[in-house]
């Protein structure tokens, strides 16, 4: 005769074990995605209250946007590719998934040869490889003034990085910002007119978000 008091207890043995199993394979998953924003006083939030900087809107519009994220300020006020460099070492934390690399807007105003510029961006995107880590590379325009060949040096260099260590490219820091009309831009700029107040970085980060989302895809693909 089956004894299906035994049989009973069996299955519902089973049953908690698959149970268990489904909510740990559940928690694995639902852990949020790391991600490490690299960058100098944009990423920062230079002059505004923390709330309103650009770390802080990113991470809400993208909560909102239904993504399991924590995003990291790793802004430095003032901070060049080669600060950026000499700190990616200790930034790639074990627990960073990604990172987003928005530096060379400081090297451009100090005028600093591209060339160097360039090859301090490709030892961050070494170090970010050598840690199995996806980035986004955010790439930023000089001004004519410094003459046609620095911009087309300066403005090349990201899709040229971005190509070679096939990372993902969003073309602009300040894309978000949009209008060529300066009295347009003004509005949204603070006094000092280098950087962006809380209405500029919530356009920033409307433009910038769905690279961020796919870089989230990726880590969650890799």
């Amino acid at each position: 005769m089956i004894n299906l008091k035994r049989q009973y207890g069996a299955l519902s043995a089973m049953s908690k074990a698959s149970a268990v199993l489904l909510l740990s394979t559940t928690a694995v998953f639902a852990e949020p995605v790391t991600i490490a924003a690299m960058g100098d006083s944009l990423t920062q939030g230079y002059g505004l209250q923390a709330e309103q900087g650009f770390v802080p809107q990113l991470q809400a519009w993208l909560t909102g946007q239904g993504a399991e994220v924590a995003v990291i300020n790793a802004g430095v006020s003032g901070d060049t590719t080669a600060g950026g460099l000499s700190r990616a070492a200790w930034t790639l934390t074990p627990d960073v998934d990604a990172m987003i690399v928005a530096l060379g807007g400081n090297d451009m105003l100090r005028g600093i040869d591209p060339a160097a510029s360039k090859a301090n961006l490709a030892g961050i995107l070494d170090a970010a490889a050598a840690q199995d880590v996806d980035v986004l590379l955010v790439g930023m325009q000089a001004p004519g003034n410094f003459g046609p060949d620095y911009k087309e040096a300066f403005d090349g260099m990201y899709p040229e990085l971005s190509q070679t260590y096939e990372t993902l490219l969003a073309p602009s820091f300040l894309e978000g910002l949009g209008s060529v009309d300066p009295s347009e831009v003004q509005k949204l700029m603070q006094a000092d007119g280098i950087h962006p107040n809380s209405e500029g970085v919530a356009r920033i980060v409307e433009s910038l978000g769905p690279h961020v989302l796919s870089l989230i895809e990726q880590v969650k693909g890799s």
